[in-house]
């Protein structure tokens, strides 16, 4: 028994990237599970900000996971794990969302025009828990116009000010200069206020008047 608590220790101790040279080498399903209770909820969290649905979201983040394990092999012992699966977890979105472009493109052929018009608003109506919990119009309205960014503006905006990494992490996952980072984020943020502004200046309604004021 204490030898069995011994060995669940050390595997809880080990970091990131000795937990996945043991699954590289020895198809260690513990170091896996460890690896997924580590990061699914990082990951599913990108996975629902990149396509802006919950339920997909979570189908996305099981995919990443299951492309990690068949990815394997190509993981190399001296990178950052984490370098390693952002990667994945983003081309998996990545797909998703060209798969989604590409349904609405062939609707559109059939349609005659009216099956682009809800593209942007990938996954409008789907339950997010995230911007549930913000609990106010203002996160929505940021919600939908990130949707509405194009992926490499959206990607940059979802690792630095959803995920909070550095620009030279982000550098690393998508295997760009940190500079070209900065200028991607200065773009998206300007791109974001564009979209955002008219909703802003809108005016909101009047509060309704109390029943007694109304009593002459």
């Amino acid at each position: 028994m204490a030898r069995g608590i011994s060995t669940l220790s050390l595997l809880f101790c080990t970091t990131d990237e000795q937990a996945m040279l043991r699954v590289q080498t020895q198809d260690d399903h513990r170091a896996f599970a460890q690896l997924v209770e580590r990061w699914e909820e990082p990951i599913r969290r990108l996975c629902t900000r990149m396509v802006g649905d919950a339920h997909k979201g979570e189908d996305l983040k099981q995919e990443a996971f299951a492309r990690l394990f068949a990815k394997r092999e190509h993981y190399q012992p001296t990178a950052r794990f984490s370098t390693f699966l952002w990667r994945i977890a983003l081309n998996a979105c990545y797909d998703e969302l060209r798969r989604v472009k590409r349904r609405a493109e062939s609707a559109l052929e059939l349609d005659g025009g009216e099956a682009l018009e809800g593209l942007d608003e990938i996954g409008m109506d789907s339950d997010d828990p995230h911007s549930e919990a913000a609990g106010n119009e203002e996160a929505e309205m940021v919600r939908r116009a990130l949707l509405k960014l194009p992926e490499m503006y959206r990607t940059v905006l979802v690792l630095r000010h959803y995920e909070g990494l550095k620009l030279k992490k982000i550098a690393e996952i998508l295997e760009i200069p940190e500079g070209t980072v900065n200028s991607r984020m200065a773009e998206a943020l300007a791109k974001l206020t564009r979209l955002l502004e008219p909703q802003f200046r809108e005016p909101k309604p009047s509060p309704p008047r109390p029943r007694e004021a109304l009593v002459l």
